[in-house]
C-alpha cells in the first residue's frame, strides 16, 4: 500500500548519536584546513574509513547530488546526509524496528488499529478503516487483531521501499 511505503520512507532517519559522532571525527580528521568542506578524494577515503566502500561511479554520482556549488568537495552537512542514507540501508531491520516503536506509541509492543490511523492521519494519508483493517488482517499471524514487531516487519519487507 502506499502508506506502507510512504512510513518505509520517513522510517525515523536518524543517525544514533555513536553514528553522528564518527561522522563528524572523520570529517574533521579529513578536512585537515577547517574549510568546512573535503574534496571528492578525501570523502571516499573517509567514508572508506567508516567502513563503506564508495567506488568511483557511485562517488560521482554522489558528487553531483550533493556538491550543488559544483567545488569538487562537500560540506558537512552533504557528507552528513550521504552516510545517513549509507547507515539506513546497511541495517534496514534496525530501522523497521525503530520505524515499528514510532507506531506502537501506547509501547503495547502490538501495532493497533487505531495507532495506523493515528500515523495515517499524520502523514496526511487518507485510507479507510477496511484497507487499514485489512492490511492487519494479512499480516497478523496470531489473530488477535494487532501487529506485533514481526508482523510488522512482514509489512515492511513486503513493500518495495525495503527491497
Amino acid at each position: 500500500s502506499k502508506m506502507v511505503q510512504r512510513v518505509a520512507r520517513i522510517k525515523s532517519k536518524n543517525l544514533t548519536e555513536e553514528q553522528e559522532r564518527e561522522i563528524r571525527e572523520a570529517f574533521d580528521l579529513f578536512d585537515q584546513n577547517k574549510s568546512g568542506t573535503i574534496d571528492y578524494y578525501e570523502a571516499r577515503v573517509c567514508m572508506r574509513a567508516l567502513g563503506f566502500n564508495v567506488e568511483h561511479p557511485e562517488m560521482k554520482q554522489i558528487m553531483l547530488t550533493y556538491d550543488k556549488q559544483k567545488t569538487n568537495s562537500l560540506t558537512f552537512e552533504a557528507f552528513r546526509e550521504v552516510l545517513e542514507e549509507k547507515y539506513i540501508n546497511r541495517d534496514p531491520i534496525q530501522e523497521m524496528i525503530k520505524a515499528f516503536h514510532l507506531f506502537d506509541e501506547d509501547n503495547t509492543g502490538k501495532v493497533s488499529l487505531r495507532n495506523l490511523k493515528r500515523v495515517a492521519k499524520d502523514l496526511g494519508e487518507n485510507i479507510s478503516d477496511e484497507e487499514l483493517q485489512a492490511m492487519i488482517n494479512e499480516f497478523d499471524r496470531d489473530g488477535d487483531g494487532e501487529l506485533d514487531q514481526e508482523d510488522f516487519i512482514a509489512i515492511l519487507k513486503s513493500s518495495e521501499a525495503f527491497q
